[in-house]
């Protein structure tokens, strides 16, 4: 897989940075504000637990198995999350050719995940604007088939907000994996096609405009 180490997407709210090392102290920050809404999610509590989360993020992405990115509210002209594209697909064609339209990339589907936010970012325009930026940037210069969303399906919060992106749901895998809180998960799944994307970017972009 080609790297990104070097890939920033940016729109006029939000800027998704290459994740480093040197964003462990604004996360820190970040994820230090109120944490009731984390219950469900995995979000690392302090400078310790937060350099361990990404070192390994950035391990994940030289291996190819991730593009993980620090998210940038311009607005304030701080961090307030983080977010990737995970679980990379690489599919084995029968033929040994890939089914037209070819993407630019040696991948066919990524899933958008690992996304968390400080709480003053939630319900705020950041979230639903780096969603339009990995979209599309998945779709029109990867020109990715699929998108994958995932949740776990007790988190209404979560699954709202993805649904509210447009995503389709594909349903439930039941007794996934471990839950955050303890226990076994089941995990909601939701995708988007690129059939699917101009409709779904047209309503994300009238979202942001209102």
């Amino acid at each position: 897989m080609p790297s990104f180490a070097d890939l920033v997407l940016a729109g006029r709210r939000v800027r998704l940075e290459a994740l480093s090392q040197e964003h462990v102290a604004a996360l820190v920050g970040a994820a230090s504000e109120s944490r009731e809404t984390y219950r469900l999610t995995s979000v690392p509590d302090g400078a310790e637990a937060m350099g361990r989360y990404v070192q390994v993020a950035l391990a994940e992405r030289d291996r190819g198995v991730s593009v993980p990115f620090a998210t940038v509210d311009l607005a304030r002209g701080a961090v307030v999350g983080s977010t990737r594209f995970m679980n990379i697909e690489t599919w084995t064609w029968p033929s040994g050719e890939r089914a037209p339209p070819v993407p630019s990339v040696p991948f066919e589907a990524a899933e958008i995940g690992s996304t968390w936010l400080a709480a003053s970012a939630q319900r705020t325009a950041v979230n639903t604007e780096a969603k339009l930026l990995m979209l599309t940037h998945a779709f029109e210069v990867w020109g990715l088939r699929r998108v994958n969303l995932k949740t776990d399906a007790r988190n209404v919060r979560s699954r709202t907000a993805i649904e509210r992106l447009g995503a389709r749901p594909d349903g439930i895998l039941r007794a996934q994996m471990p839950a955050f809180d303890g226990g076994v998960r089941d995990t909601a799944l939701y995708s988007i096609l690129a059939s699917e994307w101009p409709a779904v970017k047209a309503a994300l972009v009238a979202k942001i405009e209102r």
